[in-house]
């Protein structure tokens, strides 16, 4: 195996501090709200260049393919060049990248910003192995935990603030208020972020060799990375396709009133504490079972609410909460397999989940073209049911 070179575990646990855990948290809320702002816009961005739903959502998914991409290229860098100066240069290129959907002249411009928009804002997936590396083995779940629902109210009120500022103010300027964000966040990090040096002493292509025999090796990892896949991809099938349903009867909401479902659903921000102290005392296995069971019921829940906003507020809300729980858990179950390759494990675990958001975005769209909410529900049912049966034979 590669070399690595030690950490005082107790040294570095000194290093994080609770303003040091909320800056990352709200670091990773504000840089990863770059890959949801478009969810509530994809309307008004079709009236803009005169194209058809199903090819809107296009926006959605190639952004996050953008982020798988970042997530397996440039994030295991995280164990090989100190953290700090890695997330500093990411936010460069996620700043250029909204300035550019911004000015996009063209639907094909906006498609090829997007994807960079998400190549360039992993940054929450260096923050959490750096949390991972500052926290003692016996807080570790509680300090992910808190990370995390930064994380998870990024994700949800992105798409509040997209929603009302582009309903008041036009899409565009929902990116160039994401550039400005970025330019300060920058200002910020390099300000009071401590750096986090690496622990791999090999090549890059050691380095990405390397996960391959991770895979391999880690059975925990393969099924944490399945269930990420599959859980994911239900979420994204929800959130792609919550817009056309709620801007067409018997709703006719704009995209201010779609942003507002982004807003209840940052009540699963609360769940990711509680899921971290499930994890510290009964076991990560026993949270996702229960974050599982709680999303597939949210379909249930949906599927008979297509006219009932009432219905649909209660689905949201079980949605975030069993997503959250079972990704906190998931990822604490992965961090503690190898130390040292956090980055590297980090990077498989999150990369099957954001190709599951991929495939997830794309085939919500398709869904809602040919079998309308009926559809995307069973969708993303039987995302969550295979995620399901998946955990249930551990």
């Amino acid at each position: 195996m590669q070399k690595v070179a030690q950490i005082d575990a107790s040294a570095s646990s000194s290093n994080l501090s609770g303003m040091l855990i909320l800056l990352m948290a709200v670091s990773c809320g504000v840089v990863v709200a770059n890959i949801y702002y478009n969810q509530p816009l994809l309307i008004q961005i079709a009236e803009t260049f005169d194209v058809s739903e199903q090819r809107v959502s296009w926006i959605a998914t190639i952004t996050q393919v953008g982020y798988t991409l970042g997530l397996f290229f440039i994030v295991p860098l995280g164990d090989k060049v100190e953290r700090k100066k890695l997330i500093l240069i990411k936010l460069v290129g996620a700043a250029l990248a909204l300035f550019a959907a911004a000015m996009a002249g063209n639907f094909h411009v906006l498609l090829a910003a997007s994807l960079c928009i998400g190549f360039f804002s992993a940054v929450p997936q260096l923050l959490l192995p750096m949390a991972a590396s500052l926290a003692n083995d016996k807080n570790r779940g509680k300090v992910l935990g808190q990370v995390m629902s930064g994380l998870l109210v990024g994700i949800l009120l992105s798409r509040t603030l997209s929603g009302f500022m582009g309903a008041a103010f036009g899409w565009r300027t929902v990116f160039y208020f994401g550039t400005l964000v970025m330019i300060l966040l920058m200002a910020l990090l390099y300000w009071k972020l401590p750096k986090n040096e690496p622990e791999f002493l090999g090549s890059y292509g050691g380095l990405m060799r390397s996960m391959v025999g991770y895979i391999k090796e880690l059975p925990v990892l393969r099924t944490a990375a399945i269930t990420g896949f599959f859980m994911f991809g239900a979420f994204s099938v929800f959130w792609t396709t919550l817009v056309f349903l709620l801007e067409g009867k018997p709703f006719f909401y704009k995209s201010d009133m779609v942003g507002l479902f982004g807003l209840i659903g940052t009540c699963g921000a609360l769940a990711a504490p509680m899921a971290g102290k499930w994890i510290d005392k009964k076991g990560a296995q026993f949270a996702i079972r229960i974050g599982i069971f709680t999303v597939l019921s949210a379909f249930v829940v949906m599927d008979f609410s297509a006219t009932s906003w009432l219905g649909l507020i209660l689905g949201v809300v079980l949605l975030d909460i069993g997503l959250q729980v079972t990704h906190v858990s998931n990822q604490s179950k992965v961090f503690a397999l190898v130390p040292e390759a956090r980055s590297r494990l980090n990077t498989i675990y999150i990369s099957a989940s954001f190709a599951g958001g991929s495939i997830g975005s794309l085939l919500g769209a398709m869904a809602w073209t040919y079998w309308h909410w009926t559809g995307v529900c069973v969708l993303g049912a039987i995302f969550v049911a295979i995620a399901l049966l998946i955990n249930l034979r551990k």
